[in-house]
């Protein structure tokens, strides 16, 4: 995979921009844990600032509802079961971050213990970046 990120299908009604993205280190961790749980998804539920932590289910193992905004699909199956990986967010949370693109990477250290990667000595955290367009 070249050393870009991977934008998110658009999923929001009326917008025709991404607003998440994975770097090539998520995709990639992201690859070693579908072949481990089978297809997953993302909830982004707190935090105020980079660095907060998406937490990563094995998909429909956290129940979304009406409180929930479904921000991006993401297309990582290389090889894998063709189903998109889901990006959600509280929508609590969407009101706070809505001016925002926010970047799904990987670090050292361990996530928390509900999130399928806290095994592996990595965890998911954002990055953020303002948008430079009116939402």
């Amino acid at each position: 995979m070249p050393n870009q990120r991977l934008d998110a299908a658009v999923t929001l009604p009326g917008e025709n921009f991404s607003r998440v993205a994975l770097t090539p280190e998520a995709v990639e961790l992201l690859q070693k844990l579908w072949r481990q749980h089978g297809p997953l998804m993302f909830h982004q539920s707190g935090g105020c600032c980079d660095g907060s932590s998406p937490m990563c289910f094995p998909a429909g193992e956290f129940i979304t509802g009406d409180s929930d905004v479904l921000l991006g699909l993401f297309d990582i199956s290389d090889g894998l079961k063709p189903e998109p990986l889901e990006f959600w967010m509280s929508r609590e949370q969407f009101e706070y971050w809505s001016h925002t693109h926010l970047t799904v990477d990987v670090v050292a250290g361990r996530g928390s213990g509900f999130s399928v990667e806290s095994p592996e000595g990595k965890r998911f955290l954002i990055r953020s970046t303002l948008m430079d367009w009116p939402v």
